[in-house]
């Protein structure tokens, strides 16, 4: 079970950046992937009365960290739409 509320509370943390970070325009893919869009799309759906039953009023940081406070009290669906959130990938090493 502990193992479960990390991993939620680590996708929570990595949702934090979605609400937070707008994709930049351009070129080279600077902006989240589709699957990430979708998955963040379906994040906010799933939790947008938990946001607002738990956390009104409160946005981007604040918002991410009154829901990882609140992680017992989130509903079952958001819970899954954030477990299926794909875990950012690190940048390439630099000088590649």
């Amino acid at each position: 079970m502990k193992f479960r509320i990390a991993i939620t509370l680590a996708a929570l943390a990595a949702a934090g950046s979605a609400f937070a970070q707008q994709p930049a325009p351009g070129p080279g893919g600077g902006g989240p992937s589709p699957e990430m869009q979708a998955a963040r799309q379906a994040m906010r759906a799933a939790c947008a009365a938990d946001m607002k039953t738990l956390c009104d009023g409160k946005e981007r940081r604040e918002l991410m960290q009154c829901m990882r406070e609140n992680n017992e009290k989130v509903s079952q669906p958001c819970k899954d739409a954030i477990s299926k959130m794909p875990r950012p990938q690190a940048p390439p090493p630099a000088g590649h």
